[in-house]
């Protein structure tokens, strides 16, 4: 007979390897600034401390944070769940009292990357001190770190934590600008729900900050930092001319609930924004001109939709968007929704239902849409066609005044009561070249029968002292150029010569071409038979020289032509 047995268990839990875990799982080491911040709000606090210093411990220099508020503070129950693993005393009234941020228990474990945490606490005349020694050694050797509580009756407000050794003392992170913008764009202190309730309990919570670089606190107001509404769009156009669009802001705010989930309501802010209305409230963006502090980014790096849980961003999804490729940048946006379940290190929203993500994403695009077919779109559509005017203006301008300005420095030679000037440009060289032609036919030892720069080098010619047959064979090509200089950006191959106003080179330089072939640049002075100085790129293996024909000197030499500078 076949003998059957039945039994249960319970699964088990590695607590050394979970704990190990979870204090691992915060990459980012800014975030216990996040976490003590929505502590000290559960704790309805209305001033919070963060001081971050190096204290010299053993004659060693150590991170040392300091976290301090005036809340209502911990008991001994209390105490025990900021150090557990999921056991938040704030889960369990989390239904009654909505405002409440904690509930997973997971946050407060980011302080067992240290070396050393002490708590101090009171509440209903007691006083509680709880200090852990160097929990990650313990955790790694398998084991869970001691606290070690004392308890006396004696009254203390508030809550008190001191943290050794944070994050391996790594602490290039802990700048005081790197901190503030972390504390607006991504704690409860940046919440932006005070748009949605001018009466937020909120308003009056104060944080004084100290970065390492700073040896005095600074006092942060709460609530997430947005730049006022612009005005008219003629006073915009009227102070910024063809900067108007960058400063242009509108507000637009949305509450609601999802399609087919009547019972998950949402509330959104959108703010459309140029990037200088950006620059003037957030000094961590980075712009030409701008020494930005450490840990700055640009626009597309921040800007965009942000989804959110107790108003906190967490993450971006600008894809749901973006069709065209960065004009996410124009939104400084926030969509708060309290059924999106967050990983335990408030990463992602991975946790959260599909259906209930797939109807976000369907509000997000359905408030999108009817922004950019709103008249503020087209407002902002109207102030980019007018910087455009504006800024065709002001090239006109400056290209007008630029132009004048070398007309004043421009030199000029006069060739049978013919000005000619002397050019800035390659084209330049062409038509000075061309009017010679014109006025003294046979002045040029070759005769341009085709000018087309599409093809790289600029006209075919044939030689003046040949036949007139424009067969493939008796034609070459003549490059312009305005100085030539060693490299040549067209190859020498079927180049019969090169036209320039002026050179750079001397006698035996080198001249590379866009193929690396190499020829010598050589200068034959006038003599009886050739009253002019020649210029020519040689190489001994090709029989074939290349002219080059020097304007400037050639012009010289043989008509006695100089360029000197107008009288105005």
């Amino acid at each position: 007979m076949t003998e059957i047995t039945t039994y249960t268990f319970e699964p088990s839990v590695n607590p050394s390897r979970e704990f190990l875990e979870i204090a691992s799982d915060f990459s980012n080491p800014l975030d216990i600034i996040r976490e003590a911040i929505s502590n000290s709000f559960d704790a309805k606090a209305q001033n919070i401390y963060l001081l971050f210093e190096i204290a010299t411990i053993k004659g060693r220099k150590k991170l040392k944070i300091t976290i301090r508020d005036d809340g209502e503070g911990m008991n001994e129950e209390s105490i025990r769940s900021f150090f557990d693993l999921g056991n938040s005393s704030r889960r369990d009234i989390k239904d009654f009292d909505t405002s409440l941020i904690g509930e997973k228990g997971h946050g407060t474990k980011i302080y067992f990357n240290s070396d050393y945490v002490n708590v101090n606490t009171g509440k209903d005349g007691m006083e509680y001190t709880a200090l852990m020694i160097d929990p990650l050694s313990a955790l790694y050797d398998n084991k869970l770190p001691n606290i070690e509580v004392t308890v006396q009756n004696k009254e203390f407000k508030g809550t008190y934590i001191e943290i050794i050794g944070y994050n391996n003392d790594e602490r290039s992170v802990f700048t005081h600008e790197k901190m503030k913008d972390h504390i607006y764009w991504f704690t409860k202190f940046g919440s932006f729900e005070n748009i949605f309730d001018e009466n937020c309990s909120y308003n009056d919570i104060k944080i004084h900050l100290k970065g390492l670089d700073r040896n005095e606190a600074e006092t942060l107001n709460f609530g997430h930092i947005f730049p006022d509404e612009s005005e008219s769009l003629d006073k915009l156009l009227e102070e910024y001319l063809s900067d108007a669009p960058d400063y242009f802001v509108k507000k637009l705010t949305y509450e609601g609930t999802l399609e087919k989930f009547p019972d998950i309501e949402f509330q959104a802010v959108f703010y459309i924004e140029g990037n200088k209305a950006k620059q003037k409230y957030n000094p961590m963006i980075r712009r030409s001109g701008y020494k930005a502090p450490d840990g700055a980014y640009k626009v597309q790096d921040r800007y965009g939709i942000w989804l959110c849980k107790d108003f906190i961003p967490v993450q971006r999804k600008n894809d749901w968007i973006t069709k065209k490729g960065s004009e996410y940048t124009k939104f400084h946006a926030f969509f708060n929704c309290q059924d999106l379940k967050l990983t335990a290190n408030r990463g992602s929203l991975d946790n959260t239902s599909s259906d209930i993500l797939e109807a976000i994403q369907n509000k997000i695009v359905e408030i999108y849409n009817g922004i950019i077919n709103s008249s503020y779109w087209e407002d902002l559509e109207y102030l980019e066609q007018s910087s455009y005017a504006f800024q065709s203006d002001k090239k006109e301008e400056k290209n007008y005044e630029m132009r004048k300005k070398y007309i004043l420095q421009n030199k000029v030679a006069v060739l049978e009561n013919h000005i000619l000037r002397e050019p800035r440009q390659e084209h330049g060289v062409f038509a000075l070249y061309h009017t010679i032609d014109i006025i003294k036919p046979d002045f040029f030892p070759f005769e341009i029968v085709d000018y087309d720069t599409h093809a790289g080098i600029d006209v075919l010619a044939h030689l003046r002292e040949g036949s007139v047959s424009l067969e493939k064979d008796a034609l070459f090509f003549i490059e312009f150029k305005h100085i030539l200089k060693n490299s040549f950006n067209h190859s020498f191959k079927r180049l019969y010569g090169i036209v320039c106003f002026k050179t750079e080179l001397k006698n035996n330089d080198i001249v590379v071409d866009a193929f690396d072939t190499c020829r010598i640049f050589r200068c034959y002075p006038k003599d009886a038979n050739t009253p002019f100085t020649q210029y020519f790129l040689e190489d001994e293996r090709r029989s074939h020289k290349i002219e080059v024909i020097i304007l400037e000197e050639y012009l010289y030499d043989r008509l006695n032509i100089k360029f000197a500078k107008q009288k105005m």
